[in-house]
Protein backbone atom coordinates (compact mmCIF):
# COMPACT_ATOMS: atom_id res chain seq x y z
CA UNK A 1 0.00 0.00 0.00
CA UNK A 2 1.12 3.08 -0.92
CA UNK A 3 1.87 5.90 1.61
CA UNK A 4 2.48 9.73 1.73
CA UNK A 5 3.63 11.81 4.93
CA UNK A 6 2.28 15.28 4.80
CA UNK A 7 3.61 18.09 6.61
CA UNK A 8 1.47 20.93 8.28
CA UNK A 9 2.10 23.77 10.65
CA UNK A 10 0.39 22.76 14.14
CA UNK A 11 -1.92 25.31 13.89
CA UNK A 12 -6.26 24.39 14.34
CA UNK A 13 -6.34 26.20 10.32
CA UNK A 14 -2.51 24.52 9.18
CA UNK A 15 -3.93 21.32 9.77
CA UNK A 16 -7.43 21.76 8.64
CA UNK A 17 -5.88 22.70 5.25
CA UNK A 18 -3.65 20.08 5.21
CA UNK A 19 -7.08 18.10 5.98
CA UNK A 20 -8.46 19.25 2.76
CA UNK A 21 -5.24 17.95 0.83
CA UNK A 22 -5.76 14.72 2.12
CA UNK A 23 -9.77 14.31 1.35
CA UNK A 24 -8.59 15.61 -2.03
CA UNK A 25 -6.29 12.42 -1.94
CA UNK A 26 -8.43 9.39 -0.77
CA UNK A 27 -10.89 11.14 -3.37
CA UNK A 28 -8.47 9.98 -5.91
CA UNK A 29 -7.56 6.61 -4.31
CA UNK A 30 -9.07 5.68 -1.09
CA UNK A 31 -6.44 3.12 -1.05
CA UNK A 32 -3.13 5.50 -0.39
CA UNK A 33 -2.32 5.32 3.39
CA UNK A 34 -1.88 9.07 4.45
CA UNK A 35 -0.46 10.85 7.43
CA UNK A 36 -0.06 14.63 9.04
CA UNK A 37 2.66 15.37 10.43
CA UNK A 38 2.43 18.89 12.24
CA UNK A 39 5.37 21.14 13.48
CA UNK A 40 6.09 24.66 14.63
CA UNK A 41 7.69 26.77 12.81
CA UNK A 42 9.97 29.93 14.18
CA UNK A 43 7.42 32.27 12.79
CA UNK A 44 4.93 30.27 15.27
CA UNK A 45 6.85 30.49 18.39
CA UNK A 46 7.93 34.41 17.80
CA UNK A 47 5.04 36.11 18.49
CA UNK A 48 6.40 39.62 19.87
CA UNK A 49 7.71 40.83 16.80
CA UNK A 50 6.54 41.45 14.12
CA UNK A 51 7.21 39.76 10.66
CA UNK A 52 9.68 42.05 8.74
CA UNK A 53 11.59 41.96 12.22
CA UNK A 54 12.25 38.53 12.60
CA UNK A 55 12.96 37.66 8.78
CA UNK A 56 9.95 37.50 6.90
CA UNK A 57 7.29 34.54 5.72
CA UNK A 58 10.16 32.57 5.16
CA UNK A 59 10.50 31.55 9.15
CA UNK A 60 6.87 29.61 8.50
CA UNK A 61 8.32 27.67 5.95
CA UNK A 62 11.34 27.16 7.05
CA UNK A 63 11.04 23.78 9.66
CA UNK A 64 8.71 22.56 6.37
CA UNK A 65 11.22 22.35 3.43
CA UNK A 66 14.22 21.26 5.58
CA UNK A 67 11.62 18.01 6.60
CA UNK A 68 10.93 17.32 2.69
CA UNK A 69 14.32 18.23 2.02
CA UNK A 70 15.83 15.08 4.24
CA UNK A 71 12.69 13.17 3.49
CA UNK A 72 10.76 13.45 6.67
CA UNK A 73 7.82 14.29 4.65
CA UNK A 74 6.99 13.76 1.23
CA UNK A 75 4.59 16.75 0.66
CA UNK A 76 4.24 20.21 2.35
CA UNK A 77 0.45 22.40 2.79
CA UNK A 78 0.33 26.30 2.86
CA UNK A 79 -1.72 28.86 2.25
CA UNK A 80 -0.28 30.40 -0.54
CA UNK A 81 -0.33 33.73 0.75
CA UNK A 82 2.17 32.74 3.79
CA UNK A 83 4.65 31.70 1.23
CA UNK A 84 8.23 33.54 0.69
CA UNK A 85 8.51 34.64 -3.12
CA UNK A 86 11.44 32.64 -3.84
CA UNK A 87 11.24 28.71 -3.89
CA UNK A 88 13.83 26.36 -3.31
CA UNK A 89 13.59 24.48 -7.32
CA UNK A 90 14.46 21.38 -5.17
CA UNK A 91 10.98 21.32 -3.65
CA UNK A 92 8.60 23.25 -6.16
CA UNK A 93 5.12 24.21 -6.07
CA UNK A 94 3.04 21.29 -7.36
CA UNK A 95 -0.48 21.71 -6.73
CA UNK A 96 -2.82 24.43 -5.63
CA UNK A 97 -6.74 23.94 -4.77
CA UNK A 98 -9.82 25.95 -5.79
CA UNK A 99 -9.63 29.51 -4.52
CA UNK A 100 -11.94 30.21 -1.44
CA UNK A 101 -13.46 33.50 -1.16
CA UNK A 102 -10.20 35.65 -1.47
CA UNK A 103 -11.94 38.77 0.55
CA UNK A 104 -10.57 40.31 4.04
CA UNK A 105 -13.23 40.45 6.77
CA UNK A 106 -14.20 42.46 9.81
CA UNK A 107 -14.32 40.82 13.01
CA UNK A 108 -15.64 42.36 16.28
CA UNK A 109 -15.58 41.10 19.86
CA UNK A 110 -18.50 38.94 20.76
CA UNK A 111 -21.59 40.43 21.37
CA UNK A 112 -20.64 43.82 19.68
CA UNK A 113 -22.35 45.53 17.16
CA UNK A 114 -19.71 48.44 16.00
CA UNK A 115 -16.55 49.29 16.31
CA UNK A 116 -14.63 51.20 19.43
CA UNK A 117 -12.61 53.29 18.30
CA UNK A 118 -11.39 54.23 21.74
CA UNK A 119 -9.25 50.83 20.93
CA UNK A 120 -7.05 49.73 18.26
CA UNK A 121 -7.94 47.34 15.06
CA UNK A 122 -5.50 44.63 15.02
CA UNK A 123 -4.24 43.79 11.31
CA UNK A 124 -1.44 41.91 10.64
CA UNK A 125 0.47 43.13 7.52
CA UNK A 126 0.95 46.82 6.44
CA UNK A 127 -1.33 45.79 3.39
CA UNK A 128 -4.31 45.99 5.19
CA UNK A 129 -3.19 48.88 7.17
CA UNK A 130 -2.70 50.92 3.85
CA UNK A 131 -6.14 50.38 3.00
CA UNK A 132 -8.07 50.33 5.96
CA UNK A 133 -7.08 54.28 6.75
CA UNK A 134 -9.13 54.98 3.58
CA UNK A 135 -12.16 52.82 5.13
CA UNK A 136 -11.80 54.11 8.60
CA UNK A 137 -9.66 57.27 8.61
CA UNK A 138 -9.77 58.17 11.94
CA UNK A 139 -8.89 54.13 13.50
CA UNK A 140 -5.90 53.24 15.78
CA UNK A 141 -4.20 50.34 13.58
CA UNK A 142 -2.38 48.14 15.15
CA UNK A 143 -0.17 44.90 14.74
CA UNK A 144 -1.10 41.67 15.97
CA UNK A 145 0.76 38.04 15.59
CA UNK A 146 -0.78 34.56 16.72
CA UNK A 147 -3.03 32.01 14.37
CA UNK A 148 -6.50 32.91 14.28
CA UNK A 149 -7.58 31.86 17.81
CA UNK A 150 -5.26 33.64 19.53
CA UNK A 151 -5.97 36.72 17.71
CA UNK A 152 -9.37 35.99 18.49
CA UNK A 153 -8.76 35.69 22.72
CA UNK A 154 -7.17 38.70 22.41
CA UNK A 155 -9.83 40.56 20.71
CA UNK A 156 -12.62 38.87 23.00
CA UNK A 157 -10.41 40.59 26.27
CA UNK A 158 -10.66 43.65 25.11
CA UNK A 159 -6.82 44.19 23.82
CA UNK A 160 -8.34 45.21 19.80
CA UNK A 161 -12.12 46.37 19.20
CA UNK A 162 -11.71 44.94 16.36
CA UNK A 163 -9.63 42.06 13.69
CA UNK A 164 -9.14 42.27 9.76
CA UNK A 165 -8.84 38.40 9.03
CA UNK A 166 -9.11 36.68 5.74
CA UNK A 167 -12.58 35.21 5.31
CA UNK A 168 -11.36 32.03 3.97
CA UNK A 169 -9.21 30.98 6.90
CA UNK A 170 -12.62 32.07 9.12
CA UNK A 171 -14.19 29.79 7.32
CA UNK A 172 -11.98 26.50 7.02
CA UNK A 173 -12.60 26.57 10.60
CA UNK A 174 -16.07 26.92 10.80
CA UNK A 175 -15.99 30.44 12.28
CA UNK A 176 -18.48 32.18 10.04
CA UNK A 177 -20.16 33.69 12.49
CA UNK A 178 -17.67 36.12 13.80
CA UNK A 179 -18.10 37.67 10.59
CA UNK A 180 -18.93 41.41 11.27
CA UNK A 181 -18.66 42.90 7.82
CA UNK A 182 -17.09 41.76 4.08
CA UNK A 183 -14.36 44.03 2.89
CA UNK A 184 -14.91 43.82 -1.47
CA UNK A 185 -12.20 43.25 -3.45
CA UNK A 186 -12.30 46.92 -4.73
CA UNK A 187 -12.10 48.31 -0.68
CA UNK A 188 -9.43 45.97 0.38
CA UNK A 189 -7.15 44.43 -2.29
CA UNK A 190 -6.15 41.04 -0.92
CA UNK A 191 -2.96 39.54 -0.68
CA UNK A 192 -1.43 37.39 -3.70
CA UNK A 193 -2.47 33.88 -3.09
CA UNK A 194 -4.60 34.96 -0.47
CA UNK A 195 -7.56 31.85 -0.05
CA UNK A 196 -5.67 29.28 -2.31
CA UNK A 197 -3.50 26.58 -0.75
CA UNK A 198 -0.50 25.26 -2.52
CA UNK A 199 0.72 22.00 -1.79
CA UNK A 200 4.60 22.11 -1.96
CA UNK A 201 7.13 18.57 -3.30
CA UNK A 202 10.33 16.64 -3.53
CA UNK A 203 10.72 16.64 -7.46
CA UNK A 204 11.24 12.70 -6.85
CA UNK A 205 7.87 12.48 -5.35
CA UNK A 206 4.70 10.81 -7.30
CA UNK A 207 2.36 13.86 -7.57
CA UNK A 208 -0.09 12.07 -9.35
CA UNK A 209 -2.27 11.60 -6.30
CA UNK A 210 -2.88 15.70 -6.81
CA UNK A 211 -4.49 15.35 -10.09
CA UNK A 212 -8.21 16.09 -9.08
CA UNK A 213 -6.92 18.40 -6.71
CA UNK A 214 -4.99 20.71 -8.48
CA UNK A 215 -6.64 23.98 -10.13
CA UNK A 216 -5.78 25.42 -13.09
CA UNK A 217 -7.43 28.96 -12.74
CA UNK A 218 -6.21 29.04 -8.91
CA UNK A 219 -2.42 28.01 -10.87
CA UNK A 220 -2.92 31.05 -13.48
CA UNK A 221 -3.64 33.96 -10.95
CA UNK A 222 -1.22 32.96 -8.11
CA UNK A 223 1.68 32.90 -11.24
CA UNK A 224 0.24 36.42 -11.99
CA UNK A 225 0.33 37.73 -8.49
CA UNK A 226 3.41 36.06 -7.56
CA UNK A 227 4.85 37.67 -10.22
CA UNK A 228 3.71 41.31 -9.54
CA UNK A 229 5.13 41.17 -6.06
CA UNK A 230 7.98 39.75 -6.46
CA UNK A 231 8.94 42.33 -9.42
CA UNK A 232 8.08 44.99 -6.98
CA UNK A 233 10.03 43.13 -4.51
CA UNK A 234 7.37 42.91 -2.23
CA UNK A 235 8.01 41.01 1.12
CA UNK A 236 5.87 40.09 4.24
CA UNK A 237 6.81 43.82 5.51
CA UNK A 238 5.80 45.53 1.73
CA UNK A 239 2.59 46.84 1.28
CA UNK A 240 1.75 45.58 -2.01
CA UNK A 241 -1.78 43.39 -3.16
CA UNK A 242 -2.26 41.76 -6.08
CA UNK A 243 -5.87 39.51 -7.22
CA UNK A 244 -6.24 37.82 -10.40
CA UNK A 245 -9.09 36.32 -11.99
CA UNK A 246 -9.76 34.08 -14.98
CA UNK A 247 -12.24 35.13 -17.18
CA UNK A 248 -13.20 33.08 -20.51
CA UNK A 249 -9.29 32.93 -21.72
CA UNK A 250 -8.42 36.04 -19.88
CA UNK A 251 -6.70 37.22 -16.62
CA UNK A 252 -7.19 40.20 -15.24
CA UNK A 253 -4.53 40.95 -12.62
CA UNK A 254 -4.94 44.25 -10.55
CA UNK A 255 -2.45 45.39 -8.64
CA UNK A 256 -1.36 47.96 -5.44
CA UNK A 257 1.60 50.08 -5.42
CA UNK A 258 2.01 52.12 -2.74
CA UNK A 259 5.00 55.47 -2.81
CA UNK A 260 7.38 56.76 -0.12
CA UNK A 261 4.77 59.34 0.63
CA UNK A 262 2.22 56.58 1.35
CA UNK A 263 -0.21 57.43 -1.73
CA UNK A 264 -2.02 54.10 -2.87
CA UNK A 265 -1.86 53.35 -6.58
CA UNK A 266 -4.11 50.73 -8.55
CA UNK A 267 -3.60 49.65 -11.38
CA UNK A 268 -5.58 46.75 -13.95
CA UNK A 269 -3.66 44.72 -16.53
CA UNK A 270 -5.75 41.97 -18.84
CA UNK A 271 -4.27 39.37 -21.57
CA UNK A 272 -4.20 35.64 -22.42
CA UNK A 273 -4.47 33.07 -19.55
CA UNK A 274 -0.86 31.31 -19.67
CA UNK A 275 0.97 35.17 -19.74
CA UNK A 276 -0.06 35.44 -16.32
CA UNK A 277 3.38 35.76 -15.04
CA UNK A 278 4.69 38.35 -17.99
CA UNK A 279 1.45 39.98 -17.21
CA UNK A 280 2.40 40.09 -13.41
CA UNK A 281 6.22 41.40 -13.81
CA UNK A 282 5.11 44.09 -16.53
CA UNK A 283 2.28 45.89 -14.57
CA UNK A 284 4.50 46.26 -11.75
CA UNK A 285 7.26 47.37 -14.14
CA UNK A 286 4.79 49.97 -15.67
CA UNK A 287 3.68 50.92 -12.38
CA UNK A 288 6.82 51.73 -10.40
CA UNK A 289 8.48 53.79 -13.70
CA UNK A 290 4.83 55.52 -13.38
CA UNK A 291 4.27 56.40 -9.71
CA UNK A 292 7.83 56.08 -7.95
Amino acid sequence: MKKIRIGSRESRLAVAQANIVIDAIHQHDPEIEIELVKMKTTGDKILDRTLDKIGGKGLFVKELDMALLDGRVDLTVHSSKDLPMSIDPRIPLVAFSERANPEDVLVLPEGTTKIDFTKPIGCSSLRRRFQLHNIFPDAILAPIRGNILTRLQKLDTGEFSALVLAQAGLERLGMEQRIGRYFSTEEILPAAGQAILAVQARKDVDISCLATFDNQDSRDCLMAERAFVRTLDGGCSAPVAAYAFVAEDRIILKGMYVTEDHKLHFETISGDRTQGEALGVMLAKTMRRKYQ
